[in-house]
């Protein structure tokens, strides 16, 4: 592990905390981002992640600021499926589109904690039992089995897990009330609906996690280097899910490529645990060499995905930006049960 300044520590919270103050205030008011708009957010925001990048390699080294820079990337890649079952999740429960920024808003929050608990308990475990690498490796070449063979599981929005535990805490009333989450009905407090889609973005991004976090922890064991790469690639997703929210049908290689780059992954992982456990002479992965598989897999995927003529069944395909892609992507865990 790396010896992380406390200051360097400090800047960081203080990014996330002010970058999250600024995008609220921005978005004080519920309107419609157009594509120029999400367009103008995530370039800001890749652009924050990249100077956090370089001021990790001069302040940790080279191999810090590689591995975060390969952390950030393969979060980043690996979270565009959530955007997916974001358009599926607002078109379950018909959210008008000036409040799915404020959704995604609160979901981040959500994300960026379960994310830090689940990072946290990862490097701990890897620290004491190497052996689980093999069991993380397991997970990722079940992922990699499941995009391939081209099952799609079944989602429904409405009966994941934490949308029924909250609808047992408290009422959920069937109509919106603007961007509230919370009204009072006959003297008492009920949900909107829009506290459901909370509970329900919240829910999706516990699953993504269960392959996002195993493939991270084979890029670092380091909790600050595992943990700033998926905050800044988190940050970003909900930029990126309006700038693209009219072209997600058109990536139909998307989830070849993930499935590469998380069967690399995989091997990274096994690499590791029998360089640690088996023998030294057992050769690892750099971290330089995993960055370069994952641009080119991810570049490649992504050219030849916008080069296949758009099919006659993509009903977004060549949509504007007022559309929602109804459609997951093939082979990725779907179900919120």
């Amino acid at each position: 592990m790396f010896d992380v300044p406390y200051w360097l520590w400090m800047t960081f919270v203080a990014i996330v905390v002010v970058s999250l103050v600024v995008d609220l205030v921005a978005h004080r008011s519920a309107h419609v981002i157009g594509f120029k708009e999400a367009a103008a957010w995530s370039g800001l925001w890749v652009g924050l992640a990249l100077v956090f990048g370089a001021v990790v390699f001069l302040v940790l080294g080279p191999a810090a600021g590689t591995e975060y820079t390969t952390a950030w990337l393969l979060e980043k890649s690996l979270s565009v499926d959530n955007l997916f079952v974001f358009a599926l999740i607002f078109a379950y429960f018909k959210v008008p589109r000036a409040y799915q920024h404020r959704v995604l808003f609160f979901g981040v929050i959500g994300a960026l904690v379960f994310r830090g608990i689940f990072l946290a308990a990862g490097v701990a475990v890897v620290s004491r039992f190497t052996a689980v690498l093999f069991v993380f490796a397991a997970v990722l070449f079940y992922s990699v089995y499941k995009i391939l063979k081209g099952e799609e599981e079944s989602f429904d929005p409405g009966r994941s897990f934490a949308v029924r535990l909250l609808r047992k805490v408290i009422p959920v009333r069937d109509t919106y009330a603007g961007p509230k989450f919370f009204v009072k009905e006959a003297g008492k407090h009920v949900a909107t609906p829009l506290l459901a889609v909370v509970a329900a973005i919240e829910a999706a991004d516990l699953i993504f996690a269960v392959d996002s976090v195993p493939a991270v922890l084979a890029v670092s064991d380091d909790a600050f280097i595992v943990y700033t790469s998926n905050a800044f690639a988190i940050l970003g997703l909900r930029a990126l899910y309006f700038m693209l929210s009219g072209l997600l049908d058109r990536f139909h290689y998307l989830s070849k490529g993930l499935a590469i780059i998380l069967g690399f992954i995989g091997v990274k992982l096994i690499l590791q645990a029998m360089h640690e456990i088996v023998s030294p002479s057992v050769p690892e992965i750099p971290s330089a060499v995993s960055l370069a598989v994952i641009v080119v897999v991810l570049a490649a995927s992504v050219v030849l995905s916008l080069r296949r003529p758009p099919d006659a069944a993509d009903g977004n395909a060549g949509g504007g930006p007022e559309e929602e892609s109804l459609t997951p992507p093939r082979g990725r865990r779907q179900d919120s049960r």
